[in-house]
C-alpha cells in the first residue's frame, strides 16, 4: 500500500517541462486571431442589380448604395437647414415615388404622409421644445388584409452639426428605402402593415420621434418596433435592446435573424446609462409604450459624428448585413400572430446572445433564473464530491483537505482582486502622466497594458502558493484542481447573488461553470480526477468554447469603447473603463486556464515574462506610438463655440460685452495635445463664474454639455464674433396673478433654429409655472432647449414666480434670465477671424463648430 501511495505521488507530483508553457499561452491567443476576430469581421457578398433576378426577393445592397451615395452628397443634414428641412426630404420623397412606380399595385397600398409636428417633453432634466421639424412617414398595406396592427420601422435622416451624417444614420435610410422596396414587389404579401418611419430630428434629441409616436395618426396602431441607428460607420448590426416585456420578439429574432449579433448584456449597460448615447428607441418605449428591438451598426466609431463619417468609409458588405437582417425581421413580424394584441404576450424579459456570430441563443428570464441557480447548485455538489474524492484518495481527513481548499480560495479571491486591481494601477499611472488614451488609435496596446497585468494578478497568488508550500499531505495536481475549485465555486455563488437581483448578463458565469462542471464530470466518472494531470485535458478542451464566446464578446465591447473614450468628457479618466473591461473579460475568459500554467515547471518564469511583456508594451505606449491621434481615421474631438456675451443687469445697464471661443473638452486631454499649434494665449476654465452668471456664462447646448460647464475652456478674442443673425428677447407684460404671490412674465422670443433658455430664479423666489409643458425638472437652472424646423414663427411663452412677502418684492430682481441663439449648421457664416482660428487646429483634431449669442437679462 504505502509503495502504491508513492507511485501516485509521483505521478501527480510530475510537472510538464517549462518550454511547453509558451505553446501554451499562444494557442489561447492563437484562437482570438484565428477564430474570433475574423467571425466578429465576417460579412456576407453584396448583391448586385444585375443578379437581382436570379436573386429574386434578396435584398440589393448595391442600389441603396446608389441612394447612399447621393444621400451623402447633400452635406450636413441639421435641423432647421435647407439641407435638412428641403433637400433631404425632397431626396426621400423621389425615393419613394420610385419605390411607387415599381410596386405591386395589385396587392399593395402606399400611403406618404409628411408630418410637421411641434411639441415638448423633458428629457434628462431638460425641457426638449421642438416647433415644425419633419418626418416622412410610409404605410405599406397588403389590399386583402384588414389588420389594424402596424410594424413602426424607424431611422434618422438628420446630422450632427458638421457630419454629414452617411453612416449615422444614412445607412439605415438606405436599408429602409431597399427593404420597402422588396416589400412591396414581393409577390408574397404579408398580414400586418408596415409603417417606415424617416425621421428628420433624433440628433436635437430624440424630438421627431416623439412628435410621430405622441400625434401622428397611426402611431395608436404601431404595436412593434424595429428602431436602426448607426454608432458608427460599418460592421455587422447589434441587437443591443429588446422587449421590454416581449421575449416572443427574441423568439422570432432567432429564428429569422440571417446574421445574428445580440447580447444582453448590451442592452443592460446600455439602459444603465454609463454610454454618453441614447436612440429612438427610449421614446418609443416610454412614450408610446411599443416594444421592440433597438439594432445598431457599431463599428469604426471612430468617424462617428464627424466629417469623416462619409460614403468613402461605408463597406457596402456591412450595408448588405443589415439589409439581409432587416429585411427578414419585417417579413417575419408582419406575420406574427403576436402583433395582433401585444400584450397578451407580454411575460417579462429574455435573455440573448449570440455565438460567434454563427447562432442564437435565446429563453425567457424566467428560464435563465431556474438555469442559473440549477448550474451553480450542480457545479457547488459536483466541487463536493470532487473534495471528498481528494480526501479519499489522498488518504487524508476531509477536514485537512477543506482547510487547504478554504486556503487556495481565499488566495483565488487575492487573484481576483489583482486582476483588477494592477490594470487600474495602470491606467492610474498613464493618467497621471498625461499619457491616457494610447491605445486610441493602437487598439494592440491593451494586451500589454491591461490584459497581461490581469493574466498575472489572476495567477499569482495561487503560482507562488504551489511553488513554496511542499506537496507532501496532498498531490500537486489535487491542489491544481482546487484552485479551479475555488474559481467555480467563486463564480457558482457570485452567480447565485446576480440572479436573485435581476441581473440577466449572469449567464456569463452560467456558461463558464457549465462547461466546467462538464469536464469535472467526465474526469470524476473516468478516473482521470485520479490519475496525475490527465485531468486538465478535459478542463482545456472544453474551456475553449467558454473561451471563444467569452473573448467575442468583450472584444466587441472594446470595439464600441475604444472610440466611445475619445467622447467621453475630462471628468473621468477613461483608461479607468477599458482597464475594467479587459480585467473582467480576463478573469471569466481565463479563470479556468490562468491557473494551469503551474502543470509547467518554473511557472514563476512564465508570470515573469508576462511582466516583461507589459514593460515593453509600456515603453512603446509612452513613446510616440503611443499618441492616440491619427488625422481622419482616429481624430481627437473638441466643440468650440465662438461666442458673444452680452449681459444686462436688472436697471438694463451692460455689464459684460465680450467675445471669445467656447471649448466643450470631449476627451481627457482637454488642450495638451494641440497646445503648441494653436494659440491658446488666455484660455481658463470658467468655474468661478458659476455663482456670478446663470450657467456659468456659457452658452452650453443641452444637458449634456451644461453638466460639465464647471470644466468648460473659455478662450476670449479681442475681435467681436459676428452674429450672422439677430436674437431677440421681448417682454410682452409683467403681470401679477389674482393669489397677490405670483408674477406672471409674457415674453416673445425670436432667432435661429437652435435656442436655449437658462432661466434662474433668485433669492426667496420659486418657479411656480410656465406654458412650455406641465413638468417642471428639479435641476437649477432651469433650461429649455428650442428648435424649429420650417416653422419659424416667435415662441411665444410666459413663466410665473412665486415671491415671498408679495406685492411689495414685486419690484425687484426675481429671476436671471439667459437667451442663447445658436447658428449651427452650414446656412450660417463664420466670420473671418474665426475661420482663422479653426485653421490653426493641427489635421489630428476635428472641431464641431458654429456661431453662439448668449445674452443675459435680470428682470
Amino acid at each position: 500500500m504505502r509503495q502504491k501511495n508513492e507511485k501516485l505521488d509521483t505521478v501527480h507530483r510530475k510537472r510538464l517541462p517549462w518550454y511547453h508553457a509558451p505553446p501554451f499561452l499562444l494557442f489561447w491567443v492563437l484562437l482570438v486571431f484565428a477564430i474570433v476576430i475574423p467571425l466578429f469581421n465576417r460579412l456576407p457578398d453584396i448583391v448586385k442589380i444585375k443578379d437581382e433576378s436570379s436573386k429574386a426577393g434578396e435584398f440589393v445592397a448595391e442600389r441603396a448604395q446608389q441612394l447612399l451615395y447621393s444621400y451623402d452628397r447633400i452635406g450636413p443634414k441639421v435641423v432647421g437647414s435647407i439641407a435638412n428641412e428641403v433637400t433631404t426630404v425632397s431626396f426621400l420623397l423621389e425615393a419613394l415615388e420610385k419605390v411607387r412606380i415599381d410596386m405591386r399595385n395589385d396587392l399593395y397600398d402606399l400611403e406618404v404622409d409628411v408630418q410637421q409636428v411641434s411639441g415638448a417633453y423633458v428629457l434628462n432634466s431638460m425641457v426638449n421644445m421642438y416647433q415644425g421639424i419633419q418626418n416622412v412617414a410610409v404605410k405599406l398595406s397588403t389590399l386583402s388584409s384588414n389588420s389594424s396592427s402596424y410594424l413602426l420601422v424607424n431611422s434618422h435622416f438628420d446630422s450632427k452639426p458638421g457630419s454629414l451624417g452617411t453612416g449615422d444614420d444614412g445607412i439605415m435610410v438606405v436599408v429602409m428605402l431597399e427593404v420597402l422596396r422588396q416589400m412591396a414587389i414581393s409577390p408574397t404579401v404579408f398580414d400586418h402593415p408596415i409603417v417606415f418611419l424617416f425621421n428628420g430630428a433624433e440628433e436635437n434629441p430624440l424630438q421627431a420621434s416623439h412628435g410621430f409616436i405622441t400625434q401622428h395618426k397611426w402611431a395608436v396602431n404601431c404595436k412593434a418596433l424595429i428602431n436602426l441607428d448607426v454608432g458608427g460607420s460599418g460592421g455587422r448590426d447589434i441587437l443591443f435592446q429588446s422587449g421590454p416585456d416581449h421575449p416572443w420578439l427574441m423568439k422570432y429574432y432567432k429564428q429569422n435573424a440571417k446574421h445574428p449579433f445580440a447580447t444582453t448584456l448590451a442592452e443592460e449597460i446600455f439602459q444603465s446609462g454609463m454610454l454618453p448615447s441614447d436612440t429612438d428607441f427610449r421614446i418609443f418605449r416610454d412614450f408610446g409604450h411599443v416594444p421592440g428591438l433597438d439594432m445598431a451598426q457599431i463599428k469604426n466609431g471612430y468617424v462617428y459624428h464627424t466629417i469623416f463619417d462619409n460614403f468613402a468609409v461605408i463597406p457596402g458588405r456591412s450595408v448588405q448585413s443589415t439589409g439581409e437582417n432587416v429585411l427578414a425581421l419585417v417579413r417575419a413580424y408582419t406575420n406574427a400572430s403576436e402583433m395582433l394584441n401585444p400584450q397578451d404576450h407580454s411575460e417579462g424579459h429574455s435573455v440573448f446572445f449570440d455565438f460567434l456570430g454563427l447562432f442564437l441563443v435565446y429563453y425567457t428570464e424566467t428560464t435563465g433564473t431556474i438555469l442559473n441557480c440549477c448550474v451553480a447548485v450542480i457545479s457547488l455538489v459536483l466541487v463536493a464530491i470532487s473534495l471528498w474524492r481528494i480526501a479519499r484518495v489522498s488518504q487524508r481527513s476531509l477536514n485537512r483537505v477543506l482547510i487547504d481548499f478554504v486556503i487556495i480560495l481565499a488566495l483565488c479571491i487575492v487573484g481576483y482582486l489583482l486582476c483588477f486591481g494592477l490594470p487600474l494601477l495602470m491606467a492610474v499611472v498613464f493618467d497621471a502622466g498625461d499619457r491616457s488614451l494610447t491605445y486610441f488609435s493602437n487598439n494592440w496596446l491593451v494586451f500589454g497594458l491591461y490584459i497581461c497585468p490581469g493574466v498575472i494578478g489572476l495567477a499569482l497568488p495561487l503560482t507562488l502558493y504551489y511553488s513554496l508550500r511542499p506537496c507532501n499531505e496532498i498531490s500537486h495536481s489535487y491542489q491544481l484542481q482546487m484552485g479551479l475549485h475555488s474559481h467555480c465555486v467563486i463564480l457558482a455563488v457570485v452567480a447565485i447573488i446576480l440572479t436573485s437581483i435581476g441581473i440577466r448578463s449572469t449567464y456569463l458565469c452560467m456558461i463558464s461553470l457549465l462547461f466546467y462542471e462538464a469536464a469535472l464530470l467526465i474526469n470524476l466518472f473516468s478516473t482521470l480526477h485520479d490519475r496525475g494531470l490527465r485531468w486538465v485535458i478535459f478542463v482545456g478542451v472544453l474551456q475553449m468554447l467558454p473561451f471563444l464566446y467569452i473573448c467575442y464578446l468583450f472584444y466587441t465591447f472594446l470595439v464600441v469603447f475604444f472610440p466611445m473614450m475619445g467622447r467621453n468628457g475630462t471628468n473621468t479618466n477613461p483608461d479607468i473603463m477599458i482597464a475594467l473591461v479587459c480585467a473582467l473579460g480576463t478573469l471569466l475568459a481565463l479563470g479556468f486556464v490562468a491557473p494551469l500554467i503551474n502543470i509547467f515547471r518554473w511557472p514563476k518564469l512564465i508570470l515573469l515574462g508576462l511582466c516583461l511583456v507589459t514593460f515593453v508594451f509600456c515603453m512603446i505606449a509612452v513613446s510616440s506610438i503611443g499618441f492616440p491621434y491619427r488625422a481622419k481615421t482616429n481624430a481627437m474631438r473638441i466643440t468650440i463655440l465662438h461666442t458673444r456675451r452680452t449681459f444686462f443687469e436688472y436697471d438694463g445697464s451692460l455689464s459684460v460685452n465680450d467675445s471669445g471661443y467656447y471649448f466643450d473638452y470631449q476627451d481627457r486631454r482637454t488642450y495638451l495635445p494641440f497646445l503648441d499649434s494653436v494659440n491658446l494665449t488666455g484660455l481658463d476654465v470658467r468655474s468661478s463664474d458659476c455663482d456670478k452668471y446663470v450657467m456659468c456664462g456659457l452658452p452650453c447646448f443641452w444637458n449634456s454639455w451644461c453638466g460639465a460647464r464647471a470644466y468648460a475652456g473659455w478662450l476670449p478674442r479681442a475681435d467681436e464674433v459676428i452674429i450672422p443673425g439677430t436674437v431677440t428677447l421681448d417682454l410682452q407684460a409683467k403681470t401679477i396673478l389674482p393669489n397677490g404671490n405670483t408674477v406672471r412674465f409674457e415674453f416673445e422670443l425670436n432667432g435661429p433654429h437652435h435656442m436655449n433658455l437658462y432661466i434662474q430664479p433668485l433669492e426667496d423666489v420659486e418657479l411656480e409655472g410656465w406654458s412650455f409643458i406641465s413638468d417642471i425638472p428639479t435641476r437649477l437652472p432651469y433650461h429649455v432647449f428650442f428648435s424649429y424646423g420650417l416653422d419659424n414663427s416667435s415662441l411665444k411663452f410666459h413663466i410665473d414666480f412665486n415671491v415671498s412677502n408679495g406685492h411689495d418684492h414685486f419690484n425687484r430682481p426675481i429671476f436671471e434670465l439667459g437667451v442663447v441663439g445658436q447658428y449651427v449648421s452650414n446656412d450660417y457664416n463664420r466670420d473671418n477671424v474665426t475661420l482663422d482660428f479653426l485653421n490653426s487646429f493641427p489635421d489630428f483634431v476635428y472641431v464641431m463648430e458654429w456661431t453662439s449669442y448668449f445674452q443675459r437679462f435680470i428682470f
